[in-house]
């Protein structure tokens, strides 16, 4: 064993010997000293990589000077292509596994997928000939450098690593495509083109932030029986993503909730009051939906001031731009988190068991413009504000006719309110049979302002 590590200082001090001679002679050539230094940078980044991808266990095994040769060049590794995305127009050193990434388009049955296709060239060590192979690839986002890397996930559960520890549960989603290679034929087996061995699909990947990525694809090959590594490969590839990253979707979950307070307050003061049960009402769903789990207390009570400047806000006969809120909400949220903000701005109205029609006016209005199926929002209305604790009745906010509409079509519309309702009267719950009656009512008045003209 000592004498491979002395071996392994020999060839070190043998490198740093060559660099000296570079330097000294290109510094007599008149050649700048960025490209001096961009050579010695990348000798030592190979040598760097190569040095790390040794096992020192593996040494143990050898016998001569030889045997070190051979270890050294099935270990030797291609680095990450500084281009990114752009042909140099350079041969790839075949002694090595090069690997390269492109965007590409796969078909299949009648569907077409956006596609990021992995291609290799170069040489794939292996024990012994007829060796059986696989490929495995992991992404991970550099935009914001190496030491801030982080991870690509996978939508699917097939491409998600498998894990069983504690500490790696939380990394359970993370992207690890795996794939058999077959067996390769020779001890060193040369692709001498480029050859395509894997085709990953988009909408298989989830990247952490949306818009332009720096993305680095770590390319192995194993011994597909004892899963040992036998040579690897990076590349790194820009990429534009067009959707939002699981980052940006965590930050906007936590944004609408922000953003629903705020329009939970707003339904409270459209009255002009603000009540005591409304409010506590509001602090409760914030501390209850609003993530502080990995905040300090510090944080916490920067929530707590939030709230208490909001309400001091309302108090003093301010009000908020309702439709801008509503617009960002839609901008950011999905469908089943707009019903989510508006079921909370409801049980706001109903907390002091009571509605005014100021509140029911823009509870109409924000799932307007929060843009949501009318229909299921007027379900949601009946089950949380029943027609008895409304102080006015307000027909086209209840019915959901308006005075511009058509008479035939308001006709209809009544037609399936009465069928609907008409069928609660004879209801076992007492409550929803009084509900079911001023709901007929209600309908038989909406009958002779809105149909008979």
């Amino acid at each position: 064993m000592g004498g491979i590590l002395i071996i392994l200082l020999v060839v070190a001090t043998a490198i740093v010997a060559v660099l000296c001679y570079v330097l000294i002679i290109r510094s007599k050539a008149d050649i700048s000293f960025s490209s001096i230094k961009d050579n010695i940078i990348s000798v030592c980044s190979h040598f760097f990589h190569l040095v790390t991808n040794i096992k020192f266990c593996d040494l143990k095994k050898l016998r001569s000077f030889s045997d070190l040769v051979v270890y050294l060049r099935t270990k030797k590794i291609s680095v990450c292509n500084p281009d990114l995305n752009i042909n140099s127009g350079t041969e790839p050193d075949l002694d090595v596994l090069n690997c390269r990434v492109q965007l590409t388009k796969i078909q299949e049955g009648k569907q077409s997928y956006d596609a990021l296709g992995v291609e290799m060239r170069g040489e794939i060590h292996a024990p012994d000939d007829n060796h059986n192979a696989s490929l495995h690839i992991s992404i991970s986002d550099i935009t914001e450098g190496p030491n801030k890397a982080k991870i690509v996930k996978a939508k699917v559960k097939q491409w998600q690593t498998s894990e069983s520890s504690v500490e790696s549960a939380k990394k359970s989603s993370e992207f690890s495509y795996t794939s058999g290679l077959g067996k390769l034929p020779h001890k060193i087996t040369t692709l001498s083109d480029w050859t395509n061995v894997a085709q990953l699909r988009l909408d298989w990947i989830m990247f952490p932030r949306e818009g332009k990525r720096i993305l680095q694809f770590d390319i192995s090959i194993l011994s597909a029986d004892s899963h040992e590594e036998l040579t690897t490969s990076k590349y790194l590839f820009n990429y534009d993503n067009p959707y939002y990253g699981y980052i940006d979707l965590q930050e906007n979950a936590e944004r609408t909730k922000m953003l629903a307070v705020a329009l939970a307050f707003a339904v409270s003061a459209a009255d002009g009051k603000l009540f005591d049960c409304e409010i506590e009402f509001i602090k409760n769903w914030a501390r209850e939906n609003i993530d502080t789990s990995q905040s300090n207390e510090k944080d916490k009570n920067k929530l707590e001031k939030a709230l208490d400047e909001t309400i001091v806000f309302f108090r003093e006969g301010n009000v908020l731009n309702v439709f801008d809120l509503c617009r960002e909400i839609v901008d950011i949220a999905p469908v089943a988190r707009r019903y989510d903000v508006l079921e909370l701005c409801l049980n706001v109205a109903k907390a002091n068991g009571s509605v005014v029609s100021e509140e029911l006016n823009m509870l109409r209005d924000m799932s307007f413009w929060l843009e949501v199926d009318n229909e299921k929002f007027r379900a949601m209305m009946e089950k949380i504000l029943p027609v008895n604790i409304m102080k006015d009745k307000d027909v086209e906010a209840i019915l959901g006719v308006t005075s511009d509409m058509n008479p035939e079509y308001a006709r209809v519309h009544l037609n399936k309110e009465y069928a609907k309702w008409n069928s609660r009267v004879t209801n076992s719950d007492p409550q929803i049979q009084s509900q079911a009656d001023q709901m007929l009512r209600l309908i038989a008045e909406a009958r002779t302002q809105y149909v008979k003209k």
